[in-house]
Parts: C-alpha cells; structure tokens; sequence
C-alpha cells in the first residue's frame, strides 16, 4: 500500500513534528509511506483569506496525480478505526496510491475539497491543522496494524 500525506508547511511545533515522525516510521514498516509538505503561504494575513488558501491549493495540486484523494474537513464522513482500517484495505485492493491532504490554518480551497474523493472527519471538534496531522498519522498507523493483525495498545 503507499500513502501520501500532503500539507502546505512544515510543522512548527516540535513536539508535534517529534509525533510526526514517529508514526510516519511505524507506518513505514508496514506500508510505503511519506509526507510531502507543499508550500505555505507566507507574509500574507488572515484578512487574505482566499489568496493564502489559493497558493496553498497550487501547491498541493502539483503534487498528485491519479491519487485517490481524501481531504480531512470536520464536516467529511466519520469512520470508527476499525471502519477505516477496511476502507483502507478496499482502496488497496484496487490499486490506487492514496493520498491525504490537511490543509493549514485556514483549511482547504473550496476546489481541493471538490477533488476529494472522500472528505474524512477525525473529530467533529476543530483541532488545530498540526494536532489534525499527528492523529491522521496515528490512525493510519492505528489500521495498518489491525489489517495486519498486529496488536495496538488501547
């Protein structure tokens, strides 16, 4: 299986990118797996709203192909990790790379979103793009151990 992860900007917080990394090399013994971090917006203020989420939408659009792409949005579909883990097992067995895209502090453009092939919610609660990051990490981890039979701590 490959999974891609695609999010505009490096994380800053260091004990976030610490968790990061650490999922991303579990994952990486069990599937083939990367982050590709695009380019944020910078210099620009909250009141440029859709020129940030446009340069940040360029930047993501650039980096996949035939992906089957799922955008993380609190309003996309809910899924258990058990639910996820056979959703994973389904887009594996028709062959296509995944791809999933965290947006920055402002989301997604309306146009990535359109994209998707799936919107997925991890919480119905907002979480911070960074803490989004780290628990879509965990969780692909999370059902990657369970496809394969592997126990996960609880």
């Amino acid at each position: 299986m490959r999974v891609d992860f695609f999010w505009p900007g490096r994380t800053k917080r260091p004990e976030l990118r610490a968790l990061e990394d650490f999922y991303l090399g579990r994952i990486r013994l069990l599937a083939d797996g990367r982050v590709v971090v695009t380019p944020a917006a910078r210099g620009l203020d909250e009141r440029e709203k859709a020129r940030i989420l446009e340069i940040e939408a360029q930047g993501l659009e650039k980096r996949w192909k035939d992906d089957y792409i799922i955008c993380l949005s609190d309003e996309g579909q809910d899924m258990t990790s058990a639910e996820f883990a056979r959703f994973l097992a389904a887009r594996d067995r028709e062959g296509r790379r995944l791809g999933f895209v965290v947006g920055g502090f402002l989301g997604l453009a309306e146009r990535i979103l359109r994209r998707a092939d799936l919107r997925l919610a991890v919480s119905k609660m907002t979480l911070s793009h960074e803490l989004c990051r780290v628990v879509l990490l965990e969780q692909v981890y999370r059902s990657l151990t369970i496809l394969q039979g592997r126990r996960y701590a609880k």
